[in-house]
C-alpha cells in the first residue's frame, strides 16, 4: 500500500496563524470583559469554547491540506483502470453442467 502524503507543517503552522491569533484576542477579551472578583466565572465556559472551536477548526484545515496533498499527488494517467482490461463480455462466466 503507497503511503498517503503529508501536509506541509510549516504551510499548515502558517494556515493556522490568523485563526490562532484571533482565537488569542478572543480568549484575552474574555478574561478581560469578566467582572472584577469573578474572572474565573465569568469567563471560563467562554475561553472553553473557544478553544474547543479552534481545536475543531485546526483539524479540519490539517485533515482538509492532507486531502488535498493526496489528490495533487494522484495521477489521472495512474487510476485503477490502467491494469489489465477486462476480459470481454461473456468470457470467463461458469456454466452449467450441460455447458450452456
Amino acid at each position: 500500500m503507497d503511503a498517503v502524503p503529508q501536509l506541509s507543517r510549516e504551510e499548515y503552522v502558517e494556515a493556522m496563524r490568523q485563526v490562532f491569533e484571533q482565537a488569542m484576542r478572543q480568549v484575552a477579551d474574555a478574561i478581560n470583559d469578566a467582572p472584577a472578583g469573578q474572572v474565573i466565572a465569568g469567563s471560563e465556559e467562554q475561553v472553553r469554547d473557544l478553544f474547543g472551536e479552534f481545536r475543531r477548526r485546526a483539524y479540519e484545515v490539517g485533515l482538509q491540506m492532507r486531502v488535498d496533498a493526496a489528490e495533487a499527488a494522484f495521477s489521472p494517467s495512474e487510476g485503477p483502470h490502467d491494469g489489465p482490461q477486462e476480459t470481454q463480455q461473456g468470457t470467463g462466466r461458469l456454466h452449467g453442467a450441460d455447458g450452456q
